[in-house]
C-alpha cells in the first residue's frame, strides 16, 4: 500500500535536532531493489519536519521486518550513527514468534553465517567458514501448541541474522518466507524490532525507542500470553 505523508509522519516513535527513529511498516523495504517499486525513499521528504532536508538511513532492516528504524537529521549525525552501530554500540532487542519452542528458556546462539549465491538471488546459511554471528535469546511465552514468543538481542549485525539463527535451533520465525518450511508472502514476519537506545556521543542525552508489535502479530503474540498494547 502507499502510505500519505501523515501516514508516514504517524510513524515516528522519536524525533529531536539530530535523531529520527521510524515506526517501520513490514512490507516496506528501506530501498529501491530489483522488482522492488515500493520502498521507503520514496518517503524520505516528507520526514524532512522542519529541518527542510531529508533524514538518512544510519542502518537498515530487511523488508518483512517492523519497527525501530534509525535516521540521522543530518550529515553529521548519520555519521555518527554509523559508527555506532558498526561499532556494536547500539541496543537492539526484538520480538518474535516462533513455529517451535527452544529447548532451554534462555542462551546465545552461537553460529557463524555464510552468504552463498542462488541462481537469481543469495541466501544465508549456518556454515564454520562464515562470519561470527551471536545472538542472545529468551523465550517470554508459549502458546501451548508449538509456538514461542521470543526476545532477541543480536551480538553481530550479520544479514538475517535472527532468522537463520532460529531456523538453525529449529525454531523459524512464523510468516517466514526464505528460512521457514514454505514461503509466505511478504509482510506476514513475525519479526519486531522493539527497542533501540544509545548515546550519540558519551556526554549526550540516552536516547531510546519502542515499537509497538504491528496488528498482523498481536494473535500470535497474545496467544502466547502477550496483553497487549496501543497500535501505532
Amino acid at each position: 500500500m502507499r502510505y500519505t505523508a501523515h501516514d508516514i509522519r504517524s510513524f515516528v516513535l522519536h524525533r529531536d535536532d539530530a535523531v529520527l527513529v521510524l515506526n517501520k511498516p513490514a512490507g516496506l523495504a528501506v530501498h529501491a531493489a530489483h522488482k522492488i517499486e515500493h520502498h521507503l525513499g520514496l518517503y524520505m521528504d516528507d520526514l524532512a519536519f522542519e529541518l527542510g532536508e531529508p533524514p538518512r538511513l544510519a542502518h537498515r532492516l530487511d523488508r518483512d521486518t517492523a519497527g525501530c528504524l534509525v535516521m540521522g537529521r543530518t550529515a553529521e549525525a548519520a555519521t555518527r550513527l554509523g559508527k555506532l552501530f558498526a561499532g556494536g554500540w547500539v541496543e537492539k532487542t526484538y520480538w518474535a514468534v516462533s513455529e517451535g519452542v527452544p529447548q532451554e528458556p534462555e542462551g546465545t546462539i552461537d553460529h557463524p553465517l555464510l552468504k552463498i549465491q542462488v541462481p537469481g538471488s543469495w541466501t544465508m546459511l549456518t556454515h564454520p567458514d562464515g562470519r561470527p554471528a551471536r545472538t542472545d535469546y529468551r523465550v517470554l511465552g508459549t502458546d501451548g501448541n508449538g509456538r514461542a514468543w521470543l526476545e532477541l538481542k543480536p551480538r553481530t549485525g550479520r544479514t538475517h541474522q535472527l532468522r537463520v539463527h532460529c531456523a538453525a535451533i529449529g525454531c523459524p520465525l512464523l510468516g517466514e518466507p526464505y528460512y521457514g518450511p514454505e514461503r509466505i508472502p511478504p509482510g506476514n514476519l513475525h519479526l519486531l524490532a522493539r527497542t533501540i537506545a544509545f548515546r550519540l556521543d558519551k556526554e549526550g542525552p540516552a536516547r531510546s525507542a519502542t515499537a509497538p508489535p504491528p496488528p498482523h502479530m498481536a494473535e500470535a503474540l497474545a496467544a502466547c500470553g502477550w496483553e497487549g498494547e496501543t497500535f501505532r
